[in-house]
């Protein structure tokens, strides 16, 4: 991934059926991080972050779902590198098989997946990336309407409903976001994560989009690891994406990889930006604050699953890291989810 050298390549892949809201949508999104900002708080148009383009199977006219017309930038084959490649999503009904029907679009994110670019995918377009086979064995989300059937048609995927933001495969270069307006989330991730938070929440600010009404902090431990190319750091991380809730994960993880703990704590901060115990600490968090947002369980149990024995050491630690208390967060992020199930 480029170090802002250079704009981003952000392909868009569309596929008959699309959803034109969402597909444009990010496309705006992208192409104001880093311009409309400076040109709203200065006059003078600033220099976008990222380039987005339109990818579809060739380059003939695609219809969305709602008749629009997509007219795309790029064929498959002609398309440039993208550094990020997002599937936008597309009317299918639940349960119906998309087996076959993408078959040069898988093929093309499976080449641009294994030369190490970033996987992206707006609520059923995870479909195509569990047909694509690279989701067995990660995490994933999608639309709620689709979780039941996705979870039956691809049993080697971990489906995660009532998440609105899953990353996760090989350097958690699989990110998916659910569905609904849950596109606005991933694209602003992509741009936190690869950009930088602060033009994620001036992007935020330009749109209006409620991403930034807490500040940074709830949002930080999305965004602080890096990627790295060290093959044993990344078994390790793997394993402890499934045993972080057990006691002394980073002396396992230094036994596992066979080097003094000393000499694994450097190696690991070499290749992810983080100590151990500081991943450790926001996998445990992020958990948590899955729990606070859609779960009703009391702190002190949440404190429990997520690795924590003592709720008072946990509650200090997640207003450190997070920037409130695990009780603000919940009335902040839950109220919303509160009322559409009222």
């Amino acid at each position: 991934m480029p170090q802002n050298t250079r704009p981003l390549n952000v392909a868009l892949l569309a596929v008959p059926e699309v959803t034109g809201s969402t597909l444009y949508g990010m496309f705006d999104l992208f192409a104001s991080a880093g311009r409309d900002w400076t040109f709203l708080t200065t006059g003078r148009v600033g220099t976008s972050a990222v380039r987005p383009c339109i990818v579809a199977r060739d380059k003939a006219p695609v219809a969305a779902f709602n008749g629009v017309t997509i007219m795309p930038h790029h064929a498959l084959p002609d398309a440039p590198p993208p550094d990020i490649l997002c599937i936008s999503d597309f009317f299918i009904a639940p349960g119906e098989s998309c087996a076959g029907l993408f078959e040069p679009e898988i093929a093309w994110i499976r080449k641009h997946y294994e030369a190490g670019a970033v996987i992206a995918a707006a609520c059923s377009g995870a479909l195509i990336l569990a047909e694509s086979g690279i989701l067995d064995g990660h995490d994933a989300t999608t639309h709620w309407g689709f979780c039941k059937a996705m979870a039956e048609t691809y049993p080697k995927v971990r489906v995660h409903c009532s998440r609105t933001l899953v990353v996760s495969g090989e350097g958690q270069r699989i990110i998916m976001g659910g569905g609904g307006t849950s596109w606005q989330d991933l694209a602003l991730f992509l741009v936190a994560r690869y950009v930088g938070i602060e033009q994620a929440i001036e992007l935020a600010k330009v749109y209006l989009l409620d991403w930034h009404h807490a500040g940074a902090l709830p949002y930080a431990s999305l965004v602080t690891a890096k990627q790295g190319n060290d093959a044993q750091i990344a078994t390790c991380q793997e394993w402890l994406a499934d045993n972080y809730k057990q006691a002394s994960p980073v002396a396992a993880m230094a036994e596992m990889s066979g080097m003094p703990e000393r000499s694994f704590n450097r190696r690991f901060f070499h290749a992810t930006g983080l100590s151990p115990l500081d991943y450790v600490q926001s996998l445990r968090l992020e958990e948590a604050k899955q729990m606070l947002e859609t779960t009703t369980l009391a702190v002190e149990a949440i404190a429990q699953e997520a690795g924590y024995g003592d709720a008072s050491f946990f509650g200090r630690l997640f207003k450190r890291k997070i920037g409130v208390t695990p009780a603000q967060y919940r009335k902040r992020f839950s109220a919303l989810r509160r009322v559409l199930s009222a």
